[in-house]
């Protein structure tokens, strides 16, 4: 069982060309470093509706979508409108002040979300949560954070902790070992943060009420890396025992927000967090971030006279009792009105009731599809956004998947990339409302054509 010899050195010579060009004045030649994978990623040219096109030429079916972030496909012509019309309207792109889509924005977030009283916003998911935790630490006093093994929340130094740990290094499962995913992590930031088994309440509670005093926080990503759903009953008594410990709960709903229901997780869990961290779909296809939770949490952030940390005079006195929170594009309305349209186009009809009928039989002919191979494979997720998992058995967390065949899957997905179905290898599948019938036959279809080259 191999990878396919063409997608190295056949169809994708002019990926390769750019990728080794961008090498040379870029480090590594990518900008984000989970857009590499080996030997080389493939560069885009255009894209249109649920398809893009490489500059080589070649047609995808993209289930990447920006990792998630376009869930009305790519181009859409009421975003594209909408913003443009917007920007024509306005004279500008950025006005550098307020202006009245905030507002608007926030009164849909907080219709929307359960557990969103005021808004704040920011240019991405990881600067949400980044602010989040900032208002945790400022509204307890305390000075260290609970996060889940396998939970991502940005490329930051609290959280680029134990996001995908080895066997070796992982430590109980019950009290999981903070292991750092990155050079240049100071132990201090280490140390602040203490992480917790997913879905396992006994031994989460257990190390709540041991660390409780210095906890100014839990976070974590209700459906863990956008594919495994917390457990009803561990959601229910993490959110009790957080509030009877008077740690904050922080949902980061960066992934799930809009894609598993229009008011996120808390939502479909009725769990109301004390903080929430949006971003992705928010933006409708542009960079956003945004922080929503309870008015005497928020409020720590409001300026006043004396709190302006940039005062030349030095009479900024009550600048310590204000959690500082700023940003040259916070808010930015080109950005806002292609959030606000995509929204709109998510409440209209039937659409969120289609797109996940749509997901869910994709999932469906797969899973047939595997089984007509006798090769153990399940789909995990929720609402528009999921992931094949090549095991039997139950996945309740990120150490389970360590005993999913990730080899096999990996190759599958090297041999879809050859077959036109774009997906970064053993990454989750995001779903849009473009794709349709169409779509899924030539997406099952490619991928027993894919089973049938490694296997025969």
């Amino acid at each position: 069982m191999g990878l396919k010899v063409s997608f190295e050195s056949g169809k994708k010579v002019q990926s390769q060309g750019l990728f080794q060009k961008a090498e040379k004045v870029i480090p590594g030649g990518i900008s984000a470093n989970i857009k590499y994978f080996p030997p080389h990623p493939i560069v885009m040219e255009k894209a249109s509706g649920s398809k893009l096109f490489d500059v080589d030429g070649e047609e995808y079916i993209d289930y990447s979508l920006c990792y998630g972030a376009l869930i009305t496909g790519h181009g859409h012509e009421r975003i594209t409108s909408a913003t443009t019309k917007y920007m024509e309207s306005i004279g500008t792109a950025i006005f550098g002040t307020p202006h009245k889509l905030e507002i608007t924005m926030a009164e849909k977030l907080i219709e929307l979300y359960p557990g969103i009283d005021m808004v704040r916003y920011t240019n991405s998911g990881l600067e949400a949560t980044l602010f989040a935790i900032r208002l945790a630490i400022a509204y307890t006093g305390r000075g260290r954070i609970g996060k889940f093994e396998g939970h991502y929340h940005g490329g930051y130094n609290e959280v680029l902790v134990s996001v995908n740990p080895n066997e070796q290094e992982a430590g109980e499962a019950g009290n999981p070992s903070a292991v750092p995913e990155s050079k240049g992590i100071p132990e201090d930031k280490l140390n602040q943060t203490i992480i917790l088994p997913f879905n396992d309440l006994k031994a989460t509670e257990q190390l709540l009420r041991k660390h409780a005093h210095e906890l100014a926080a839990v976070i974590l990503e209700p459906v863990q890396g956008g594919f495994i759903p917390a457990e009803p009953e561990f959601l229910e008594g993490l959110r009790k025992i957080t509030k009877e410990l008077g740690i904050l709960l922080i949902f980061d709903e960066v992934k799930t927000g809009f894609r598993v229901h229009l008011g996120g997780a808390q939502s479909v869990y009725n769990i109301t967090p004390d903080l929430t961290a949006l971003g992705k779909v928010l933006g409708g296809g542009f960079p956003v971030g945004a922080i929503g939770g309870r008015r005497d949490i928020m409020m720590l952030s409001a300026p006043n006279a004396g709190s302006d940390v940039f005062s030349v005079d030095g009479k900024s006195h009550k600048k310590n009792d204000v959690v500082f929170h700023s940003g040259t594009y916070n808010g930015h309305p080109i950005v806002l009105s292609a959030g606000l349209e995509t929204i709109q186009l998510l409440e209209e009809d039937n659409t969120m009731g289609q797109l996940f009928m749509q997901t869910n039989k994709l999932r469906k002919q797969l899973e047939e599809l595997y089984a007509s191979y006798d090769i153990p494979m399940q789909t995990i997720g929720m609402g528009s956004i999921f992931n094949i998992v090549l095991s039997s058995n139950p996945i309740r967390n990120y150490r389970d998947m360590w005993q999913a065949d990730n080899k096999l899957r990996e190759a599958i997905d090297r041999e879809l990339l050859d077959l036109g179905v774009f997906l970064k290898p053993l990454n989750r599948y995001s779903m849009s409302t473009v794709h349709d019938n169409i779509d899924i036959r030539k997406t099952v279809d490619a991928h027993e054509k894919a089973i049938r080259r490694l296997y025969y």
